[in-house]
Order: C-alpha cells, then sequence, then structure tokens
C-alpha cells in the first residue's frame, strides 16, 4: 500500500477553547481536543490533550454500528466486555483489558457514539508510566463538537479520510498555537 510516513498535524487554535486544527497534507478539518487544551506535562485526568509526536498503534471499531474503515493500520473490533485500564495502580495501567476488571477502567462498548470508530496512540505505553495519562485516542467528536476528555475527536467521516491515509509510520503530532489561524470552513463548528 506504500509508505505512511506523513505527520497529521494537530494545532490548537488560539481562542478558542478545545478547538483544534486537524491537517494530513492537503486536508484539514475542525477537532475536538481536551478542555483544558494541550499540555506538555500530560497527567491521568487532567483534561488535556498530551503534547508531542504519537504513532498511530491501531484501529478499534464496533462491528454492529460502523463498517470496518479501510486504512493500512491493524483493526480490531470493539466487543461487549472491551474496556480499557485507566488505574495507575494496575499492572493494566494503559492497556485494552475484559471486563469485568477489578480496576478503573474506561468502556470501550460504549451507549454513546463515540468509540464506535477510534485510534489507540502511543501515547505512554512503551512502557506506561503511572499516572502520565491513559486512553489517548482518536475517536468520533460529540454531535455538538464539544470538549473531549483529552483525545482528539473527528466526525466519522473525516476520522475515515485520515485512516485512508494512514499506515505504519504515521504519526500524530499535537502542538500549541500561540496564533490563530483558519485552514478552511470546516474549522467552525457552524460548518459541521
Amino acid at each position: 500500500m506504500g509508505t505512511f510516513d506523513q505527520d497529521i498535524a494537530i494545532r490548537h487554535i488560539a481562542g478558542n477553547g478545545h478547538i483544534a486544527s486537524l491537517s494530513m497534507g492537503a486536508i484539514a478539518f475542525a477537532s475536538s481536543i481536551g478542555r483544558a487544551g494541550i499540555s506538555y506535562h500530560k497527567s491521568e485526568g487532567d483534561w488535556t490533550t498530551p503534547a508531542g509526536r504519537w504513532p498511530l498503534r491501531y484501529v478499534m471499531y464496533r462491528p454492529d454500528r460502523v463498517v470496518r474503515p479501510l486504512t493500512a493500520l491493524p483493526v480490531r473490533q470493539i466487543v461487549p466486555g472491551s474496556g480499557w485500564c485507566d488505574d495507575p495502580a494496575s499492572r493494566d495501567y494503559n492497556r485494552p483489558v475484559k471486563l469485568p476488571c477489578p480496576h478503573s477502567h474506561e468502556l470501550l462498548w460504549r451507549q454513546d457514539h463515540l468509540y464506535d470508530l477510534l485510534v489507540v496512540l502511543g501515547h505512554n505505553d512503551t512502557p506506561p508510566v503511572p499516572g502520565r495519562g491513559s486512553a489517548v485516542f482518536m475517536h468520533l467528536r460529540p454531535p455538538d463538537g464539544g470538549a473531549t476528555q483529552g483525545w482528539v475527536a473527528l466526525q466519522q467521516q473525516h476520522l475515515r479520510q485520515v485512516l485512508l491515509r494512514s499506515g505504519p509510520g504515521t504519526f500524530l503530532h499535537n502542538r500549541s498555537s500561540a496564533r490563530a489561524f483558519s485552514i478552511n470552513k470546516e474549522l467552525s463548528p457552524a460548518a459541521e
């Protein structure tokens, strides 16, 4: 399928709270980030999106709700009982777990649609450092375009376009921007 060495860039738009631009080559979309913005000092539960350059590890999706995405990344199904450990005291911290799980965890099989399609990012995973952040995903954006708990969120059609262009060697590069800029009409929540 070729090489996938192009970064996906996330830039926080100064003065716009949780709105960021996501660009990859010639495509650009509005995205949601953590309500506390982008931070170089990510910690568990701080509502920030971690700054840095993170590899895309693999994709997960709910086969009962969405079609398997086209991508060169590895793809796994989310099933009932899929979870992600967010308990810094657990040896499974920042790793997928099967439920029930005795430790604090995120449900991946959710009532809402935010995790119907998600990308696991290589943040704090080699090895996980307790308290430095867990479950950092690129996932579906809330219908209202609202903030995330620290992840990057896109509309489904936009995430699928990014996945078409992604594979081994693709990285997500999050950075803050002190200056406001516009990429295209799609940066306006009203354009969604």
